[in-house]
């Protein structure tokens, strides 16, 4: 399949991974039970799980190539990985099985992979996903007041007004600073141009998730 490939409605958005796109040719001759131990270790290692020993056992005991194992092991995790990050109600199972019978996957392994991302697994999985996720700190408080400052040492400054704000983060810090006016009215300005921004994005078909 062409690294070219785009398909609007798949739960991999637009261009097809390369390890998802090697992991047809390399499933050849790996018969399933292999496979469900390969996508049982993955999906302990999703679950953030030491996996190491499970995977040096299943490379021991296969007559499949290390080399072509290592390709399924990461076509497998980045399958698993893109399915789900989006939440179940956008992505329905049965198109998630097409998606995966175009990319030339076995209709057995199709039904492991449904198994994992729509079964009793996926809570788990999303848990994980979730604490692992790299985290940004939020702003819990917000103060703000206009000062004018009176200066004796430079006329500029005289009686000229500031904003001077306060934020409260999440992780507990307090972060203080003031800006002109003129200044605090270019961030407002730049603040608006990056919404309106996110506004337009939003409304182009290519960035929907499809139903």
């Amino acid at each position: 399949m062409s690294s070219s490939h785009t398909k609007d409605s798949s739960f991999l958005g637009g261009r097809i991974p390369a390890e998802i796109e090697s992991l047809s040719k390399n499933l050849k001759d790996v018969d399933q039970e292999t496979f469900r131990k390969i996508l049982k270790a993955v999906v302990s290692g999703l679950e953030g799980k030491d996996c190491r020993v499970a995977m040096r056992s299943i490379a021991e005991s296969s007559p499949v190539p290390q080399e072509r194992l290592s390709h399924v092991v990461a076509g497998t995790y980045r399958v698993l990985s893109e399915a789900i990050r989006l939440p179940t109600a956008s992505l329905k199972q049965e198109a998630f099985r097409e998606d995966l019978r175009e990319l030339r996957i076995p209709e057995d392994f199709i039904t492991d992979f449904s198994s994992v991302v729509f079964g009793n697994r996926r809570a788990a999985l999303d848990a994980a996903t979730s604490r692992n996720d790299p985290h940004l700190t939020t702003v819990e408080d917000f103060k703000w007041r206009v000062d004018v400052a009176i200066s004796t040492s430079s006329l500029a400054r005289a009686l000229q007004p500031s904003v001077l704000m306060q934020m409260k983060l999440s992780d507990g810090s307090f972060h203080r600073f003031e800006v002109p006016v003129s200044k605090f009215q270019e961030l407002r300005y730049n603040v608006a141009l990056i919404l309106k921004e996110m506004n337009d994005l939003e409304k182009r078909n290519i960035l929907k998730i499809q139903d």
